[in-house]
């Protein structure tokens, strides 16, 4: 059994975060482990208050689990603030050096919630760019964490084609740009590769009010399949089938009043 790392923050609805990397990696048949990194007050109505983990608490959790577990995929989620991100790299960077080979690092850079709460601070992002991004094997922003990265509006299919080349270009990182808040009812997932290549995921969307913690089901999913040996293209077909059906399989689930969760099972 493959050993996944999730460093993320706590979803207390359970329908995102930790909570939903545990979940899809377990469903997938991979171990998983994790490193809370904020503690969110949140449900299926949206994000009320994130509190950071301590630095020191970070830190102590990360180094538990490496010296421990032969971790074979690492899954970012929720960095709350630059203190927290420091250590995480720092730490990174050491074990990568140590193992001598790159542990692949596939980052879902969180930054606000769907109900509009900020969930990175602004610090943080820069040294997220400059340090992190350089060091992953793979980031999935959507279009709004696209448009944060780059600094300006995507507004059309043009403008995610150049955004996706540019962020695999500038960061020396694969990118799997998501579609999902593109108009209409079709969804076009785009990974684009560091040698400039592209590929294409295409998809129809499902009519749900249940969409609670699909990118970070997605990312845990590529996390899982990478961590099992697929290639990155494959994993991430694998992935989006994988969504696709827990997407499916919650339309009709009433859990909470808002974003109801996704079904992994």
């Amino acid at each position: 059994m493959e050993i996944v790392l999730s460093i993320a923050g706590s979803d207390p609805s359970a329908g995102a975060g930790i909570q939903q990397d545990l979940k899809t990696m377990t469903a997938l048949g991979c171990y998983g482990a994790t490193v809370i990194t904020a503690l969110t007050t949140q449900n299926t109505l949206g994000v009320q208050d994130t509190m950071p983990v301590p630095k020191q608490t970070v830190a102590s959790q990360l180094k538990a689990v490496l010296e421990d577990f032969d971790v074979k995929c690492i899954k970012i989620g929720q960095i709350p603030n630059g203190e927290v991100a420091r250590v995480i790299v720092d730490i990174l960077q050491e074990k990568l050096q140590e193992s001598g080979h790159r542990i692949p690092i596939v980052y879902d850079p969180v930054m606000v919630s769907t109900s509009g709460r900020r969930l990175m601070e602004a610090d943080c992002m820069v040294y997220v760019q400059q340090h992190l991004l350089p060091l992953c094997f793979l980031i999935t922003p959507n279009i709004p964490e696209a448009e944060q990265l780059l600094g300006h509006r995507l507004e059309d299919e043009t403008a995610y084609r150049q955004a996706g080349a540019e962020l695999a270009k500038q960061y020396a990182t694969h990118v799997l740009l998501k579609g999902g808040h593109t108009k209409g009812n079709e969804v076009n997932d785009r990974l684009f590769l560091t040698n400039g290549s592209v590929m294409e995921y295409p998809g129809t969307k499902i009519e749900t009010k249940n969409l609670h913690g699909t990118g970070c089901t997605l990312s845990s999913a590529i996390a899982s399949h990478l961590a099992q040996g697929y290639s990155l293209e494959d994993a991430v077909r694998q992935a989006k089938d994988f969504v696709a059906t827990a997407i499916l399989h919650s339309r009709h689930l009433h859990i909470g009043h808002g974003n109801g969760p996704i079904w992994n099972f």
